[in-house]
């Protein structure tokens, strides 16, 4: 028999049971953390899309504003583009026919952002 420093024994260890729960605790673990991963990445994915579509869009409509094919004031209707797809109008940045548009689209406690640029062909 073993004894502690204090003259006790130490308590026996029969067996390993418990010790395939503890490891399919792990394990299940270490999966939801992986599964949490990819979700919150496949999350920020599609939101960096959602605002490069809606950046594209509002640019188009802020440049035909500009040249003329669209009635209304461009960053205007760029904005109201840019929410009907969800996103909000961060910056509109107008230089010439030019527009230079920048929206967000939240992911939590992040934003995501994407900036397009819309005129006539050089």
């Amino acid at each position: 028999m073993r004894l502690r420093a204090g003259g006790r024994p130490l308590p026996a260890l029969r067996d390993d049971r418990g010790a395939g729960t503890a490891l399919v605790l792990a394990i299940a673990s270490a999966a939801l953390a992986l599964a949490l991963l990819v979700v919150g990445a496949g999350t920020a994915s599609i939101a960096q899309a959602r605002a490069a579509a809606a950046a594209d869009a509002a640019a188009l409509t802020a440049a035909d504003a500009l040249s003329g094919y669209a009635v209304g004031e461009p960053c205007a209707l760029a904005g109201a583009v840019a929410a009907a797809s969800g996103a909000r109008l961060t910056s509109c940045a107008l230089d010439g026919l030019d527009a230079r548009i920048t929206t967000a689209v939240p992911v939590g406690p992040l934003t995501a952002s994407a900036t397009a640029v819309a005129g006539p062909p050089r």
